[in-house]
């Protein structure tokens, strides 16, 4: 997945776009995804727009973690899946034999939906992706960025005089934004999020929440909820799941308001779930 500055840039160039008109930065065509016998996700095509948040929602056990999880190829990790089909970021197949999986997954962050720090301080929790990707060259180098992580994960004035303190005696809400804080100190392309406010109280929801909307003019943010109210709030474009199809997807807005499938009309209105 290392591309040259120019190789990525003409790959920008070339990339495809949404209906809307977005540059499109990810981009699924016919992907299917089996389990042993089992087909989980089928015929999923969909473009996801570049600099903004797209929600995916839909009832357990519908197939949006499982499709999130495609688009860093964490399920590699599980021996009875088969992935078929594409799937592109910055018009690059990242299902390519040839593609470093290492690489891939530092331009594709991921939060959990419970906050993971790792047993380390929370200096180290943020520098950690940093030093093994060779990001930076002189320990003031990994301080800035380490700090920077911090402050745009909105975690920096709680915990500047106690970097050396471990991450795993923070708070939970405190715990996810420095996971967040984690995922993008090695500058990656897309966040995924996988209900990463479900283990979280109100209080640190709204400010998980408020990140993710001050990230997104900076990133292509992806992120499964269980909660509309969430995806309302958070979501410039949403994608309905149902039963392992993408039934529908658009501008968060008109899902909610007008949706053009009679599903999706049953899920928001809590006839179905």
């Amino acid at each position: 997945m290392d591309m040259s500055a120019a190789t990525r840039m003409e790959a920008e160039r070339s990339a495809p776009v949404t209906a809307q008109g977005l540059p499109a930065k990810v981009v699924a065509r016919d992907v299917n995804v089996f389990y042993g016998e089992k087909h989980a996700l089928k015929h999923v095509d969909v473009d996801i727009p570049d600099r903004g948040v797209t929600a995916f929602i839909g009832p357990s056990g519908c197939g949006k973690s499982t499709f999130l999880r495609c688009i860093n190829r964490m399920n590699d990790t599980i021996a009875s899946c088969k992935v078929t089909g594409k799937i592109t970021i910055d018009n690059r197949d990242i299902y390519d034999p040839s593609l470093d999986v290492v690489q891939l997954r530092a331009r594709v962050g991921m939060v959990f939906q419970k906050p993971n720090p790792f047993p380390k301080s929370i200096f180290d929790n943020v520098a950690y992706g940093p030093k093994i990707h060779g990001l930076a060259r002189t320990k003031s180098e990994l301080e800035a960025i380490v700090t920077a992580s911090l402050e745009k994960a909105g975690l920096w004035s709680e915990v500047k005089d106690r970097l050396g303190d471990s991450g795993t005696g923070l708070s939970g809400g405190q715990q996810q934004r420095l996971c967040i804080a984690r995922a993008i100190a090695v500058n990656p392309d897309v966040i995924l999020m996988d209900e990463p406010c479900s283990a979280l109280d109100p209080i640190a929801t709204a400010k998980v929440e408020t990140l993710i909307d001050e990230l997104r003019a900076n990133y292509c943010i992806i992120i499964v909820t269980h909660s509309m109210q969430q995806a309302a709030r958070v979501s410039q474009r949403t994608a309905f799941f149902h039963l392992g199809t993408l039934v529908e997807e658009g501008p968060t807005e008109r899902i909610f308001s007008t949706p053009r499938d009679q599903r999706t009309q049953d899920y928001i209105t809590g006839r179905t779930g």
